[in-house]
């Protein structure tokens, strides 16, 4: 039986929450949480090394594996844009702060 895995949340990915109307953002949650029994569901796209992403509707769940740790970081939930995959550099920096970051 595989792990399951720590899910921990940036906190700009809180305020990203708040923006997202009701239904939608529910969903995204509920997708968010799933990534503790799979980290990698079908589905997800490998952005760059220990980076990845999921779709849950019109929304991107940006988020980094870190499979010593068992843990998953999420780093972004937005809209598709071109915005959307710049600085991938910079998420996998905040998720390793996170990661980082004693409870």
């Amino acid at each position: 039986m595989t792990p399951k895995y720590t899910l921990k949340i940036h906190h700009k990915v809180e305020k990203q929450l708040q923006r997202i109307p009701k239904k939608q953002q529910e969903r995204v949650v509920s997708s968010m949480r799933s990534l503790r029994d799979d980290p990698r569901p079908s589905g997800c796209i490998k952005l760059e090394e220990g980076l990845y992403r999921v779709r849950q509707g019109q929304y991107r769940i940006i988020y980094a594996i870190f499979d010593n740790e068992i843990v998953v970081v999420i780093c972004k939930v937005d809209r598709r844009s071109e915005d959307t995959y710049k600085n991938l550099q910079t998420l996998l920096t905040r998720a390793e702060n996170v990661l980082g970051q004693k409870d």
